[in-house]
């Protein structure tokens, strides 16, 4: 059973594409709990609550291969698997995630399936600065992964590194399967994305950096490990 937790702009989009290239129907998306939408009581709460569903899971879960998408990992925590729970994750430099997930809403805004604070940062104006800089969106690894440390997971990706750890991934956990999969939800803008970073002042980014400080923890932790799978 393998567990992938598609933390928003890291590239979970285009990795599902992979999972769903290999795993096809047995392959779960849950995207339904929209962790960011909620108050930090209210996802605690239906994370813990899935935990203790999940100790005796429904059929359509029991018969998954593979479960992505937005949620608590703690939801999965005890979830009972023959042949083990391996749980994966990718992540990404906060700053640039914090600006592409920015871009990104206001480019794929739908104000009749958007969520609250989707809603709120598009109809409200927000500029980048209030994204950033707000407390809503502050520090988001850390509030995913709140009671399941990155240290539990088999395997941490990096966005920046994304073919590489794809390759690294497949020859892990599908036998080296790495089914071509064209990159999803890729700003289409020329002056941002891969051809460049979204934020360039250097000021502003210590500023994003220092208001994301657990957030920036985790990514050289990530970092870290990945130096040490590759070492």
């Amino acid at each position: 059973m393998l567990i992938s937790l598609h933390l928003p702009k890291t590239a979970g989009t285009s990795f599902l594409g992979l999972l769903e290239a290999v795993y096809g129907d047995g392959l779960l998306r849950d995207y339904r709990d929209r962790p960011i939408n909620r108050s930090v009581a209210a996802r605690r709460l239906r994370a813990l609550a899935g935990c203790l569903r999940h100790a005796a899971p429904p059929p359509r879960v029991q018969a998954a291969r593979c479960i992505h998408g937005h949620f608590l990992p703690l939801k999965y925590a005890l979830l009972p698997a023959r042949d083990g729970r391996h749980f994966v994750v990718w992540l990404r430099d906060p700053v640039e995630r914090l600006a592409s997930h920015y871009h990104y809403w206001y480019r794929s805004y739908n104000p009749l399936d958007a969520g609250r604070l989707h809603r709120q940062v598009v109809e409200e104006r927000w500029t980048l600065e209030r994204f950033c800089l707000g407390p809503e969106l502050r520090n988001i690894y850390s509030a995913f992964l709140w009671g399941f440390p990155l240290s539990r997971f088999d395997f941490v990706g990096i966005t920046e590194h994304y073919a590489e750890d794809v390759r690294q991934f497949s020859e892990q956990f599908l036998a080296g399967a790495q089914p071509t999969v064209a990159p999803q939800n890729v700003n289409a803008d020329p002056d941002h994305g891969s051809r460049g970073p979204y934020i360039e002042d250097p000021g502003f980014r210590v500023e994003v950096e220092a208001w994301h400080a657990r957030d920036m923890a985790l990514y050289r932790e990530a970092l870290a490990m990945r130096a040490a799978r590759d070492g």
